[in-house]
């Protein structure tokens, strides 16, 4: 069959292909391009990055799970200054898009950072984390509508960058936040973060992280996913980013069937830096099995 087409549309951004690299899971990029052509992913979505350089949480920060992990990092990074001066330049060499993940505590903590990245030529989006669900004393932001809204709008008024607004799934009804980063000024949303968890030591009969909950993510998350990003995708009009517990090709064409744009993989980079990549692969095999030329023409095709 003839060659195919994998770009997809995100905002204002062509992506090359629909398989991203998700928040936290691919360190600032830089890190794995030893192992993987950075230049062949859709995107890379960087760590998090806060106003002020951040420690974490104690250690231990993953446990293992039968089907996943909790960690609980408590969104460790070098504080955007020194993203800006260090790490972005030593990603602009490689040709790949990049996503700048923000975090902050306030609704002006992430206004202040998304301004100090307009002075940053290579960054093709934002992706607001409003749902990092193991910062410990803090409220998840994307639990309330109003919550997320609010740093939406912020951040819109201050750059023209594509903004992907990401939502957390420990919310009875996850539409209603997606309906509000859309009416606030997101160009995309992407879900699902992490769900609240415990891992615990029954010996020790203390938690198996440095704090009593983390999130969890892996396979074990993913059948929930895939049914909150088919209701998002039904409930805005805005680009669906699907994720949680992606392992291969099909797995990401169930996230497109559902409604989603495009994916992200994380969990499986702690055990193949090549994760992305092979799914990337997998998706284009099935491509060619099924006879699909375009990727868009899989996106919310599911039938029922």
């Amino acid at each position: 069959m003839a060659e195919l087409d994998l770009t997809v549309k995100v905002g204002r951004l062509t992506l090359p292909n629909p398989v991203m690299a998700a928040a936290g899971t691919f360190g600032y990029g830089t890190e794995f391009a030893r192992h993987v052509r950075l230049e062949r992913l859709g995107a890379i979505v960087t760590k998090t990055v806060t106003l002020k350089p951040r420690e974490g949480n104690p250690p231990p920060r993953l446990a293992e799970t039968a089907s996943g992990m909790v960690n609980a990092v408590g969104l460790q990074n070098c504080g955007i200054e020194e993203f800006v001066a260090q790490k972005l330049p030593a990603l602009a060499e490689h040709k790949v898009l990049v996503v700048a993940s923000i975090g902050g505590e306030t609704v002006d903590e992430f206004r202040q950072v998304a301004e100090r990245l307009e002075a940053a030529p290579n960054v093709a989006a934002i992706e607001l984390n409003v749902s990092c669900p193991n910062v410990q004393g803090r409220e998840i932001i994307a639990c309330s509508a109003d919550g997320t809204a609010g740093v939406v709008r912020a951040v819109r008024a201050v750059t023209k960058r594509t903004l992907i607004t990401k939502l957390s799934p420990n919310v009875t009804d996850i539409t209603e936040a997606a309906r509000a980063a859309e009416a606030a000024g997101s160009d995309a949303v992407s879900l699902v973060n992490t769900f609240r968890a415990m891992a615990v030591d029954p010996v020790a009969r203390r938690s198996r992280l440095g704090v009593r909950q983390g999130g969890l993510s892996g396979p074990a998350i993913k059948p929930i996913a895939l049914r909150m990003v088919y209701e998002v995708a039904r409930a805005v009009k805005i680009p669906v980013i699907g994720l949680g517990g992606i392992r291969t090709g099909e797995d990401a064409v169930e996230f497109l069937l559902c409604g989603a744009t495009a994916v992200q993989v994380g969990t499986m980079h702690f055990a193949d830096p090549r994760a992305a990549l092979r799914v990337l692969d997998g998706l284009e095999r099935f491509m060619r099995k099924h006879q699909i030329g375009a990727v868009r023409d899989l996106v919310g095709k599911l039938e029922t």
